[in-house]
């Protein structure tokens, strides 16, 4: 029996029992051929050149591993902003801790409520983006989360929204197995900030679809939850139109085991495309950023900037490619991937990529791991810091080209709070 083959008896047995959820002709519709893709394709294995990093095994069992709600005492994240609050507990939309969901230049809707809807306008993308996503690589989680989810937000951006939309996940069921789909409509013209934090489950499977037009703008920051023992594994699925602009930064603290993954498609001409995350590990602790940026246009830009921390065994993973299609002349790609390792039992994998075929380009990636930088080190210690704040100082420093990919001061400012005062707690 060939590989491919044990996959899919693999997977046979995993999903036996596990039905699509109904709704209108439409839904039903992309639901089937989402999980058509699953059985074809198999569920991940480690065996698969992208998951050879990351176990997927906690992440396809039918039931989620325990995970226990963490009580960190702080205020809760972004806070300080003023914003709509979209609150989720264990992966269901909570309409009584939610602000109403209305404001001016935007609608949104639950997926639960559209879903019986014969006619909506989301029916052109659910699922539409995940998709086309899957080519060349296969993302088997994420087409099993488009045909199994049944929460999550549908927004449709008509003009500047100034006004944050957050996605709050509450964690309060040890044994939660959250599946939750978003999907993000930006007009032409249109801006929108999205914001996302907390720990949502034990076990969290999310997809989030965004379309952006020409001259579009939609900026997206996401701090992952604190709790110890969760497991999560995102997709971002995305594509830009001529002369927009598409950022996202994600901060992972804690986390047994996290995979991201980002998929964006290029396909306007002077688009620009960032993605970034900062994440700081300790003990227990997978991470694993997975990005595919795909050029199909003119003068554009894409940049992803990973940074990590690690120590006391902590793991980190980057893949990231930058494909530049023959038409996609004049484009400016870079990657960089960079750990800091405070100790020498903490290991950091990087796969970066490259697959050219335009000729008029500016690429380039780079990919260093190391520990704290000695020069630095005797600098601050001479100065009379002590030795564990130097070391958070330099962890600061280390972490501070990826933060500050955030357009917004005082997103940014809110994340690098919340980063000293983990690594304060740390210390102490």
């Amino acid at each position: 029996m060939g590989f491919l083959e044990q996959k899919q008896e693999a997977t046979a047995a995993l999903l036996d029992g596990v039905s699509v959820p109904t709704g209108a002709g439409w839904i039903t519709e992309i639901r089937d051929a989402a999980m058509a893709r699953v059985v074809d394709n198999g569920l991940p294995d480690r065996r698969d050149e992208y998951w050879k990093y990351t176990r997927p095994d906690t992440l396809t069992v039918q039931d989620a591993p325990v995970a226990a709600p963490f009580e960190h005492g702080e205020a809760p994240m972004f806070d300080e902003i003023d914003r709509l609050k979209v609150v989720f507990v264990d992966g269901i939309f909570d309409a009584g801790l939610s602000d109403n969901l209305e404001g001016e230049g935007f609608t949104i809707e639950c997926l639960s409520d559209i879903v019986s809807k014969d006619i909506h306008w989301a029916k052109d993308l659910y699922g539409q983006l995940e998709a086309n996503g899957q080519t060349p690589v296969q993302r088997p989680l994420a087409a099993l989360n488009t045909a199994l989810a049944e929460d999550g937000i549908v927004i449709r951006v008509t003009g500047k929204v100034t006004r944050p939309v957050s996605f709050i996940y509450n964690h309060e069921d040890e044994a939660s197995d959250a599946i939750l789909h978003h999907v993000i409509k930006l007009e032409e013209g249109a801006s929108l900030t999205v914001l996302e934090n907390g720990p949502a489950a034990a076990r969290i499977n999310k997809v989030m679809e965004v379309d952006v037009a020409d001259k579009a703008e939609f900026h997206h920051v996401r701090a992952q939850g604190r709790d110890h023992e969760r497991r999560a594994v995102t997709h971002i699925f995305a594509r830009t139109g001529t002369e927009s602009v598409f950022k996202s930064f994600t901060l992972t603290v804690n986390g047994v085991l996290t995979r991201n993954e980002c998929v964006l498609e290029i396909l306007g001409d002077d688009a620009l495309v960032h993605v970034a995350g900062a994440c700081v590990g300790d003990g227990d602790f997978h991470h694993d950023d997975t990005v595919f940026i795909t050029h199909d246009a003119q003068n554009c830009e894409s940049r992803q900037v990973f940074k990590k921390v690690l120590r006391n065994g902590a793991t980190g993973v980057f893949q990231g490619k930058i494909l530049v299609k023959p038409d996609a002349q004049k484009t400016d790609g870079y990657q960089m991937s960079q750990s800091l390792l405070l100790d020498e039992d903490s290991q950091f994998l990087a796969k970066p990529e490259l697959e050219i075929y335009a000729d008029d380009v500016a690429c380039s990636h780079g990919s260093t791991s190391g520990a704290i930088d000695e020069e630095g080190m005797f600098y601050l210690r001479a100065r009379g810091v002590p030795k564990d704040i130097a070391t958070d100082l330099m962890t600061l420093a280390f972490l501070a080209e990826a933060v500050e990919e955030i357009e917004n001061d005082a997103l940014s400012e809110c994340i690098l709070t919340r980063l000293e005062g983990w690594l304060e707690r740390r210390r102490g």
